[in-house]
């Protein structure tokens, strides 16, 4: 069987990476979506294994020490992370992997798993993502600032990156998705190997 790949989502926060994801998800059931570690409190109706594998701030730093992790970063005192069984599991049953990471942890997987394929979600414009961040209305205008500094740093670094996918509505941005997952498994590489192991 040949083994599954491994894309990389990232993009500014507001940009809807969750929603293109979800409904990505719904025309491919079979996709892995991974499911991060932390070590903070699981909120009202978030569930073990679903939203967060929640863990003991111990045990993370104990999975840190035996490189159980493919990516890991602290944030505002809480450390999240990609477990590397969940991931390697679901790629050694031939399934690809999708993780929505920030560029912190997206380099430190590409740093471990070169072949990974990296994909930045941008905005149609840059006042479009300051009015979702502002009309999802889940921060104070402080707050939405904030986000727009850091994602002004974010669009800088989106030429490392391998695809740019620009989120202007959520059946175009999917329709550019499953087309960049058509172009990967039709590399030669991938077909030459296939038709090898049958």
């Amino acid at each position: 069987m040949i083994r599954g790949k491994t894309f990389i989502i990232s993009g500014p926060s507001g940009v809807g990476k969750s929603t293109v994801l979800n409904a990505l998800l719904k025309e491919y059931p079979d996709l892995y979506f991974s499911v991060s570690a932390t070590t903070r409190e699981p909120r009202e109706g978030e569930m073990d294994g679903i939203h967060y594998h929640f863990i003991e701030p111990e045990n993370f730093h104990k999975m840190i020490e035996e490189d159980a992790f493919l990516e890991y970063a602290e944030y505002v005192g809480n450390f999240y992370g990609t477990p590397k069984k969940f991931v390697d599991a679901a790629m050694d049953q031939g399934r690809d992997v999708i993780l929505d990471i920030e560029i912190q942890g997206a380099q430190q997987v590409c740093a471990k798993r070169p072949e990974t394929v990296r994909i930045f979600i941008a905005p149609p414009s840059w006042a479009e993502l300051e009015r979702r961040l502002t009309d999802r209305g889940t921060d104070d205008e402080d707050k939405v600032q904030k986000r727009l500094l850091r994602a002004k740093v974010e669009l800088k670094m989106a030429d490392r990156y391998d695809y740019f996918v620009v989120n202007d509505t959520v059946d175009n941005a999917v329709f550019q998705l499953k087309s960049i997952l058509c172009a990967e498994h039709c590399k030669s590489v991938d077909r030459i190997e296939k038709l090898l192991v049958e």
